[in-house]
């Protein structure tokens, strides 16, 4: 999909010309909005304790779960839904009763970041060949209604001690380290920092799409949270 994607906008910009195509995009429907869904949003309050034990799942390759998260994210996260491009996992987070708390989505690392490939030590030919293990949390929703002290920490957590051995078991290869970007005018990056995630610095407010360095988007903070104590080694290979 990056690759027809990238193909699509050469076309469009006259570089190449591509053949029309045979028929409609079988992935067309990702990019309609879900249909709406009737929530419970009985508000979910108190301890951690309080909710009893919490089902941590992946869900990329179940339907109905995957559409659950798709929703909330659609209904309720400031960004909305985007369906991941490449290799992907979901997470849905559930009290002790089967209520959806709490959503994730991880995908593939950002090409490049200035502040994350001067820590990892990357020059270009070492970052081509170790991106794919970096995945990047792309999406985070705790649903509105639920309010519970040190819930997000508590999943990234629980998150972070599984999301290895979950990435190698559908593609075939680890991730050694995790990163997120955090819009600096919205949030202070509080559950990351409480689960232990490293803040590198900021973006540049810039966007990988600025060619001519026009463009501004929102400044982010770059966090990185390492899997394993090689994590650097297995990047620069």
């Amino acid at each position: 999909m990056a690759a027809r994607a990238l193909l699509s906008k050469l076309h469009e910009r006259g570089w190449i010309q591509l053949p029309p195509p045979r028929g409609p995009s079988p992935n067309r429907h990702r990019l309609v909005a879900p249909p709406p869904r009737a929530w419970d949003s009985t508000p979910i309050a108190g301890s951690l304790r309080a909710l009893g034990s919490l089902a941590v799942e992946e869900v990329s390759q179940r339907p109905t779960d995957r559409e659950e998260v798709r929703s909330a994210l659609a209904s309720f996260h400031y960004l909305g839904y985007r369906a991941p491009v490449g290799e992907n996992l979901q997470y849905t987070v559930r009290d002790g009763a089967g209520r959806l708390l709490a959503g994730m989505v991880f995908g593939a690392a950002a090409w490049k970041c200035a502040a994350r490939d001067r820590w990892i030590g990357w020059g270009t030919r070492k970052r081509e060949t170790g991106l794919g293990k970096i995945a990047n949390h792309s999406r985070f929703l705790i649903l509105p209604w639920v309010q519970v002290p040190h819930l997000a920490s508590h999943v990234l957590g629980a998150v972070a001690r599984r999301i290895g051995g979950d990435w190698e078991r559908k593609y075939g290869h680890p991730v050694v380290l995790l990163e997120t970007f955090v819009e600096s005018n919205r949030f202070r990056g509080t559950c990351y920092r409480a689960a232990n995630w490293q803040a590198l610095g900021t973006t540049t407010g810039r966007s990988r799409q600025d060619r001519e360095r026009t463009l501004r988007v929102p400044v982010k903070e770059v966090f990185v949270l390492p899997l394993r104590a090689t994590f650097r080694e297995e990047l620069l290979g």
